[in-house]
Order: structure tokens, then C-alpha cells, then sequence
């Protein structure tokens, strides 16, 4: 089954076009790595698949259904940038919001079982013994596996992040990429990332993306798919780290 559909979809901002004819499909299991320059399209095809923009044209499906319909089978990690850190929360009380599905609301009370999962969500994401600490007690690493501690409290069939390790350093970085691979095991994966790190080590399909698709396959790239996506001639140094993204060649 497809976990995700997405067909001939347009979506513009006013004057300023977002998405051309985009059509792209996700098998259930697969893990999905969309790249592209800034301003290409990226977060605004998360935000299509999440129902959060109209389209022009096109037509997305979760499972089969509408977005709308199958919203509860979402689970969705924004770009950190996105959050107040200073906000005066504990951990728990953070991965406790992802059970509220219709909204925040002063009197909601969490039954003994949303709390026990959340317990169990957090041990799974490395961050037993933190439940009490504010936001602004975590490293940039730690707030990363919170978000997506609160996105499994919906027990998603698939998974939608945004930048999961931008501002974050190489260690905490290859920690979420060793925790999206485990969670792959049960849940359908789609992020967006420019981190080359992440396709060379752990996805299982590869989404070049620049207003339209220019690429869906593997997660290998060539000269041509790089140019294509940047829409000029680029060239990968990799510092010390041995990457598959690039297939072998022969120097000219």
C-alpha cells in the first residue's frame, strides 16, 4: 500500500508559484529524503501533505484518504527554529501536548495511560530521566528527540519532519538519524534535510525538489540531478567522511 500520493499538485503564494505539477509516491515502510535549494519547495509540500495549504490543482493521499481525513495518521516534527525554548514547560508536560488532538484547552486532563506512553516514548528517544527539566535545559540534540517524542503520542503510520538536525552538531546529528532508522522499522519516514549525512547512511528513497521533481529514485545522485536541483554546476567535498551519494567516477 502507498502511504503517501501525491499527484499533479500546484500551489502558489499569491503571485509566486510554490509547487509545479508535482507527483510523487511513498510505498508504507519506505524512508523519504526530500532535497532541494532554499525557497525549492520543501516545507511547502510537508504543509500540502499536512493540509495546511490549499492547492491550486493536484491532489494528495494518506493511505489512500485526504489529509483531513487521515490526519490522526500523521505524526509531524517542525523545524526547531519554529519553537520558543524559553517557554515554561517541562519535557513531560511537552510530550504530553501530542495527545491532544483537537487543540490545547486549559481544562484537559491526560488519562494515566497517555502519561505511561509518553514515559515509555521518552526512554525510547534517549531522554529517560529528563521528564522535569524546562526547554530551556536541553541541548539542541535533546529538544530534537523531544519533538519527535510528542509527534509518536499519536502513534503515527507515518512520520513528517522538517530539518530534524539543522542547528545541531554532528553527533546529535547521526543520533537522529540512528533513531529515525529504528523507528523506520515500524513507521513510514519523510524528511527534509540538506544534510547529505542523511541519505548517504540511512534512506531508502531520495526526492530532488526545486519548484518541480527533478529526481525520485534511490538515494544515489549525478552530475546532471545536482545541476538540475540547483540549477547550476555543484560540486560535494566530503571532509574526512566517505559518502555513497555520489557514484564513483573517473577523473577527466
Amino acid at each position: 500500500m502507498n502511504a503517501l500520493e501525491v499527484s499533479g499538485l500546484n500551489i502558489s503564494y499569491g503571485e509566486v508559484k510554490a509547487l509545479s505539477k508535482v507527483s510523487l509516491e511513498v510505498k508504507e515502510g519506505s524512508y523519504l529524503a526530500i532535497m532541494g535549494p532554499n525557497g525549492g519547495g520543501k516545507s511547502t509540500l510537508l504543509k500540502a501533505i499536512l493540509g495546511l495549504v490549499p492547492y491550486e490543482t493536484g491532489e494528495v493521499k494518506i493511505f489512500g484518504e485526504s489529509p483531513k481525513k487521515n490526519r490522526h495518521l500523521i505524526g509531524y516534527v517542525p523545524q526547531i527554529s519554529g519553537v520558543d525554548k524559553d517557554f515554561p514547560i517541562t519535557v513531560l508536560e511537552v510530550v504530553l501536548l501530542g495527545a491532544q488532538n483537537k487543540g490545547l484547552s486549559f481544562f484537559h486532563s491526560y488519562s494515566d495511560k497517555d502519561k505511561e506512553n509518553a514515559f515509555i516514548l521518552l526512554d525510547k528517544v534517549g531522554l529517560k530521566g529528563m521528564e522535569e527539566r524546562r526547554l530551556s535545559q536541553l541541548s539542541g540534540g535533546e529538544f530534537q528527540k523531544l519533538l519527535i517524542a510528542r509527534a509518536l503520542m499519536v502513534s503515527p503510520r507515518i512520520l513528517l519532519l522538517d530539518e530534524p538536525t539543522a542547528s545541531i552538531d554532528p553527533r546529535s546529528s547521526q543520533e537522529i538519524y540512528e533513531l529515525l532508522g529504528e523507528l523506520n522499522k515500524e513507521i513510514t519516514i519523510v524528511l527534509v534535510t540538506h544534510n547529505v549525512l542523511a541519505i548517504s547512511t540511512c534512506v531508502k528513497e531520495l526526492a530532488c525538489l526545486n519548484l518541480s521533481l527533478v529526481y525520485h529514485g534511490v538515494p544515489t545522485l549525478n552530475e546532471e540531478v545536482v545541476e538540475k536541483m540547483y540549477g547550476c554546476p555543484v560540486e560535494l567535498v566530503a571532509h574526512g567522511v566517505p559518502h555513497r551519494v555520489l557514484k564513483e567516477h573517473e577523473e577527466n
